[in-house]
């Protein structure tokens, strides 16, 4: 009995503890989402909300304070804040807002001390009542995981070392083994904005020269890891290709796997909607799903969204600042972060027209960890005002096509590419979000912050975005690649994460006839491996060379049997990705470091092992030797006598020649959000490897939801995820 409710409400949950909501309006229905997500998720979804607004300090005290000052810096606070206000800009987002805080505060106010979540309890303090601002934290948290991603420093750090020439060569824009998400050739009916010209200032670019060893530092600096692993797949196949004569559409965000997962599953009924799918902890609405006519699912685009512009401030009071040929003023925000047990620090937070000052000299520790350059301002798309959950709420209540594609003109960031499958027989992909419109390669390192020519010029138009509805294949699909080949006129970014799962999925696709909802399943659990197909028969061949130890044979022997799929019980792929990763690091190691720049991209290194030393004779020498011009060959066969030695002195066994299978090498996880190993699931035994469609990852990665969605006259969905409802 909820004083708060305005007429009758029926919660019925099933075996999987999956609620299904009935409400007589609105109001009710995204009040009974709150209190239901809440009885489950109530200390996940605000420890996110902490997280995000950089209040770790509350809980932890000191030791959350580098966190906490990394946070405010980044300006995540503030950019859920301007979120907020666009949001109450709209009365329909506002009043879903409300109602889903509503339900969240209602539960919390019946909750006794003795009935709260497990984790209160063991940090000793007590839930503070949900906010609407909460909400757009959780958001805005999704959007610094999935869109606040740079290489401008590592490669600022390359220019500088070895010059425009190496930048060609090695961090090329764009891979000859793309297969792009909009199908190539395709063609843009559309007038084209005119594209901002290339500063004349750009030419500042140095020539390509040799190497000179030197100790001067490097004036950028950059963290110990590339997060380059997240991830998604999804696709959806045309009605020729179904066995139901409907589209079938599949998605599988790949994402950290914790315990509680970031995923709220629930059916949504009221009027005008019917809908099901799973919800982000905290917000409203359901964000991946499907109702009774359409369905709908996201993967990650991973566009060129942030950049850091290099400020020149007048003195150190940092008051002004030059741009446009003037002096112009910075604002302070005073972020007052609050210490358990301790007081109150202010960090004072120097905005510019671009962004925020994240890192000054004190900072250089931050700056390494976060990959930020010193005095440089963040141009970051997730700062600028925005309304994410009125696309949620108009895809949850679509009926076509046309109701998907102005749906999704309202989700901005982080940019997301948006399949699509309806029952009149339509299916559509849509890399989606708020681009901005750019020089080509324009951010690609840091640019000038005194130079308005170097700011954003403007945004691509919305409708002109990368999509594509009934392509003749028969399938839409996306697993991280390049959205568009060449034809596209607007610049997106210079590289994307992954070329081999996109590539797997379309060579599935393109093959399948009279699908099933067990076809879509099998290529979720695809493990097979694009890259050991192209690349160990080459390595075996140089091995061949060689006269081995019978160790080393055997694991040899186990390679040439291998089929190339990623199977948890099987030596081949713990071999293989060892092998291969002591190559890469043989090759790149002697000439760049990931602590100040970056490896080339994996398409280029694969481009270059495949050409041998016809093509990368220069990087397979190791500068570091003196002796010895090292070929291909060479690198290749200490490769793998480090392989066979590192895995034999890895083996739990300690036995002579036993190599861990995949599964135990690998090693993954689902863990607590507070990394407890109690409340965690460790050394998961399943398939599949970061570059399969099946991308189970090192640690705590990979799909974080599975969904199969068969349209027809009565729709039928799968789904399933790791870890479940309960936050218990």
């Amino acid at each position: 009995s909820l004083s708060e409710l305005q007429d009758k409400v029926e919660v019925l949950f099933d075996e999987r503890l999956v609620p299904h909501v009935f409400a007589n309006n609105e109001h009710d229905l995204y009040f009974m989402q709150g209190y239901v997500t809440a009885k489950h998720r109530l200390w996940q979804m605000e420890f996110i909300s902490y997280v995000a607004a950089g209040r770790l300090s509350e809980i932890f005290g000191e030791r959350g304070l580098a966190h906490d000052r990394t946070q405010r810096k980044m300006g995540v606070l503030y950019a859920a804040e301007n979120a907020v206000k666009e949001t109450e800009k709209d009365t329909l987002t506002k009043r879903v807002t409300n109602a889903y805080t509503e339900g969240v505060n209602a539960y919390i106010k019946q909750l006794a001390p003795k009935d709260y979540p497990l984790e209160y309890k063991i940090f000793d303090y007590a839930p503070e009542a949900w906010t609407p601002l909460k909400t757009a934290l959780v958001l805005k948290y999704m959007a610094q995981d999935l869109a606040m991603r740079t290489d401008d420093v590592p490669l600022t750090n390359v220019l500088e070392k070895y010059g425009k020439g190496v930048i060609n060569e090695l961090f090329p824009q764009g891979s000859r083994y793309q297969s792009p998400i909009i199908p190539k050739n395709t063609k843009y009916d559309f007038k084209r904005l005119p594209i901002p010209k290339v500063p004349k200032d750009v030419s500042y670019l140095p020539t390509p020269k040799p190497e000179k060893k030197t100790n001067k530092p490097i004036s950028y600096l950059n963290p110990d890891e590339q997060k380059e692993n997240n991830g998604s797949n999804n696709w959806a196949i045309s009605a020729e290709k179904s066995i139901t004569n409907y589209p079938m559409l599949a998605n599988d965000p790949h994402l950290s796997l914790n315990l509680p997962s970031i995923w709220f599953e629930i059916q949504l009924v009221g009027p005008k909607i019917n809908v099901y799918g799973v919800s982000v902890v905290g917000t409203p609405c359901v964000a991946i799903g499907f109702n009774q006519e359409i369905a709908w699912g996201v993967t990650n685009v991973d566009a060129d969204v942030q950049d850091w512009y290099k400020i020149k401030f007048q003195d150190s009071t940092r008051k002004t600042y030059f741009h446009d040929k003037k002096w112009k003023n910075t604002t302070t925000r005073n972020e007052v972060i609050k210490i358990r047990n301790g007081q109150n620090i202010v960090e004072k937070v120097i905005y510019t027209h671009h962004g925020p000052i994240v890192a000054h000299l004190q900072d250089s520790a931050l700056a390494r960890k976060n990959r930020v350059p010193i005095d440089a301002a963040l141009r970051w798309t997730g700062h600028d005002a925005s309304n994410e959950l009125l696309a949620f709420y108009k895809l949850n209540r679509a009926h076509n096509y046309e109701d998907y594609r102005k749906a999704i003109a309202f989700f901005m960031v982080p940019a997301q590419n948006f399949i699509f499958a309806d029952v009149h027989k339509d299916i559509a992909i849509t890399p989606n979000g708020k681009f901005p419109l750019k020089w080509r390669g324009q951010g690609r390192f840091v640019l000038d912050g005194t130079n308005p020519e170097h700011d954003w010029q403007g945004w691509i138009p919305q409708v002109q975005n990368p999509h594509v509805k009934n392509p003749e294949r028969g399938y839409v699909s996306s697993g991280n690649q390049f959205p568009t080949d060449s034809l596209y006129p607007y610049y997106l970014h210079w590289r994307f994460v992954r070329y081999d799962r996109g590539a797997r999925i379309n060579e599935r696709l393109d093959s399948m006839k009279n699908a099933s909802v067990d076809s879509m399943r099998s290529v979720q659990n695809d493990a097979f491996g694009v890259l050991p197909r192209e690349v160990l028969p080459k390595l075996l061949a140089y091995a061949a060379q060689k006269k081995w130890s019978p160790n080393e044979q055997k694991a040899l022997d186990a390679l040439k049997k291998w089929q190339y799929h990623y199977n948890a019980q099987e030596i081949a792929p713990t071999i293989f990705s060892s092998w291969w990763g002591n190559l890469v690091e043989a090759i790149w190691g002697d000439e760049f470091d990931n602590a100040s720049t970056r490896f080339p991209v994996n398409d280029r290194t694969l481009e270059l092992v495949m050409a041998g030393d016809s093509l990368g004779k220069r990087w397979f020498d190791n500068v570091k030797t003196s002796d010895k011009k090292e070929t291909l060959a060479d690198l290749v066969l200490d490769a793998f006598s480090k392989t066979i030695r590192d895995l034999e002195t890895a083996t739990s066994t300690k036995e002579a020649g036993k190599i861990a299978t995949w599964a135990n090498h690998r090693n993954s996880a689902v863990q607590h959000l507070l990394r407890i190993p109690a409340f965690s699931v460790l050394n998961i035994q399943s398939n599949g490897d970061r570059s399969t469609v099946n991308a189970m990852d090192f640690g705590n990665h990979g799909p974080s939801w599975r969904m199969i969605v068969a349209l027809g006259r009565v729709p039928k969905a799968y789904g399933i995820f790791p870890g479940g409802q309960s936050g218990n």
